[in-house]
């Protein structure tokens, strides 16, 4: 049964970057949403992966999430995004909500496919919410938004205006006042739709908010968003790494010229092509490798839930951190240094081979790279854990 349903999902992933690849180039140069795209992965039924058999999901995993976001970012990293990010707004219910309000969201979801977007980035204060009669009021604007535009939910954060805290709540994309702003022009990720979306007295019901969002000491729990949404950044990037690595070598072998004083008959026997193909693989296999054990840190931290320790959520923390570090500059090295070996040719705009370093460059400054080896720095020498945040 296990084999089955794992067989069934490759070949549905296999269908969708097979898809996905054959206008990923054109869609990257035109911007704006990709609709066609999210509607396919709506119809597979692949929106619903972690939900529980009962609700009628696959009830998979986080390294089956992060295995097929990597997969979809080898072909179009602006779509895997926003696949990945479904599952991070789905599970802040998980992490934040109560019972009642899992079981209601998660239903939903399964039954109607909904695609989850956000307006939650937890640096931008200018969105409030004022408490009313029956729930409370929402006015602002929220900046990068990833995936809010055709989504069906949005996971919301504004600051409280009494100065309580933040409140974070879901609602239908649709409610009125909601206003998406359509204005995401990055050079980037560029089908991310990770706009603005303004909030004109917008109603959020009592039943909409997530109370448990504010962490406290006996709900650690609520802080492992945050490794889930590295997790996601981390699967990204080293797919379009992955993707920029195997376009490369295939141009090498097929168009590149040797150059002429290298006294080789084919560019793949230049002794510096072969060395600097080497030199990536080498990079990209060390990556996997961190990854690998970074997911396996991920997965048993989840199970914990309300039980998870400082210590458990630290060392998830650090495993995290080293793959995120060792990612984000084997991916930079990799979809610069390929036109190296690639050569001048492939810089013309027919192949739009730089999408895949400015992807790349786009979503590794998320946040400061220099930071997460701060971290790990402060963990080697001083044995400490990096700060709780929204980053760490």
């Amino acid at each position: 049964m296990l084999v089955e349903k794992a067989q069934k999902l490759q070949d549905i992933v296999k269908s969708l970057t097979e898809e996905f690849a054959k206008t990923a180039s054109e869609r990257d140069k035109r911007g704006g949403t990709a609709k066609e795209e999210r509607d396919l992965i709506r119809h597979s039924g692949l929106l619903r992966l972690t939900a529980p058999e009962q609700y009628g999901g696959y009830g998979e995993n986080w390294k089956r999430v992060l295995h097929i976001t990597r997969e979809m970012a080898k072909v179009d990293s602006s779509v895997a995004h926003l696949f990945g990010y479904h599952f991070l707004c789905l599970a802040s219910v998980e992490l934040y909500g109560t019972p009642e309000q899992v079981d209601y969201f998660t239903k939903e979801t399964v039954e109607n496919n909904y695609f989850w977007g956000n307006a939650f980035n937890p640096l931008d204060t200018h969105v409030t919410a004022t408490k009313g009669d029956n729930g409370w009021v929402i006015n602002g604007k929220k900046s990068f938004c990833s995936g809010a535009v055709d989504s069906d939910r949005l996971l919301i954060s504004a600051q409280k205006d009494d100065g309580s805290g933040v409140l974070v709540a879901v609602i239908p994309t649709n409610r009125g006042g909601v206003l998406l702003g359509h204005d995401w022009d990055s050079f980037g990720q560029r089908q991310t739709d990770s706009g603005s979306v303004t909030f004109e007295q917008v109603i959020v019901h009592d039943a909409e908010v997530l109370d448990a969002y504010e962490a406290t000491d006996s709900n650690l729990f609520a802080t492992v968003r945050t490794h889930i949404a590295q997790s996601i950044l981390i699967h990204v990037l080293l797919g379009t790494a992955e993707g920029a690595f195997e376009v490369a070598k295939d141009y090498t072998k097929t168009k590149t010229r040797p150059w002429v004083t290298s006294h080789v008959d084919a560019a793949i026997n230049d002794p510096y092509n072969i060395y600097h193909y080497g030199d990536l693989f080498v990079k990209l296999k060390a990556a996997d490798a961190l990854v690998h054990i970074s997911n396996e840190l991920l997965d048993n931290t989840w199970a914990l839930k309300t039980s998870i320790t400082e210590e458990q959520r630290g060392e998830c923390s650090i495993a995290i951190a080293t793959a995120k570090v060792q990612v984000v500059q084997t991916a930079l090295d990799v979809t610069s240094r390929v036109f190296q070996m690639m050569g001048a040719r492939a810089t013309s705009a027919q192949y739009n081979f730089d999408r895949y370093w400015r992807n790349v460059r786009t979503h590794t400054l998320h946040d400061p790279i220099d930071y997460k080896i701060r971290d790990l720095g402060q963990y080697t020498l001083n044995n400490q854990y990096p700060e709780i945040s929204a980053y760490s």
